[in-house]
């Protein structure tokens, strides 16, 4: 079985079950008022709950795949390392990918390229982490892996010629620690394959 490097050939079967918790209807959080800043008419507008939410999400979504690369590459590293990125279904998903392919003696040569990165929404309700109801950012993502090659345990590649080397892939990135840690606690939480034109290589 050839595995492409988003791992997401994993994801539609676990995808769902996760999905139920991630739409919750949006609220903002309370806020504490900025300082004022001595020097007035230098400083930038405050950023908005909204705004940091994407932000954060958006540097989780780009280190997702730089782990992932890492871990398929390097046979020897740890794979906790996918709970600093992954969580819940997606965590289980990508777990299962790269210890299958350890298994078989596969490794991954090559980084995954995002050629664009496109925020669908940004939900902020975190009324009952424990039910699922946390912050959450859609992100589509159009993935390029022109450069990512899988060598068996010979070095022999087997990624088929058919692969399709670009494709779309919708990550819901979620945030269990948001009172705690609203910047750095984002994870990707759930992944599933879009069907549409995939986007030019980068």
């Amino acid at each position: 079985m050839t595995f492409l490097a988003t791992g997401t050939l994993l994801l539609a079967a676990v995808s769902a079950c996760a999905d139920n918790d991630a739409d919750p209807q949006p609220t903002t959080p309370a806020t504490s008022s900025p300082t004022e800043s001595a020097e007035p008419t230098t400083s930038p507008s405050p950023t908005s709950p909204n705004d940091a939410a994407t932000a954060n999400a958006t540097a989780a979504m780009t280190d997702y795949y730089s782990v992932l690369d890492g871990l398929r590459a390097d046979p020897s590293s740890d794979l906790k390392k996918l709970e600093t990125v992954a969580i819940g279904a997606q965590l289980n998903a990508v777990q299962t990918l790269v210890r299958r392919q350890r298994d078989q003696g596969q490794r991954q040569t090559g980084s995954t390229a995002i050629s664009e990165l496109k925020v669908q929404s940004v939900t902020l309700d975190n009324s009952d982490p424990d039910a699922g109801k946390v912050p959450t950012v859609v992100i589509d993502v159009c993935w390029d892996v022109t450069k990512v090659d899988v060598l068996d345990k010979s070095g022999k590649s087997i990624v088929s010629p058919d692969r399709p080397d670009t494709g779309w892939t919708r990550y819901t990135v979620a945030n269990y620690e948001y009172a705690a840690d609203p910047a750095g606690g984002w994870r990707v939480a759930t992944g599933q394959d879009l069907k549409q034109t995939p986007c030019a290589a980068s």
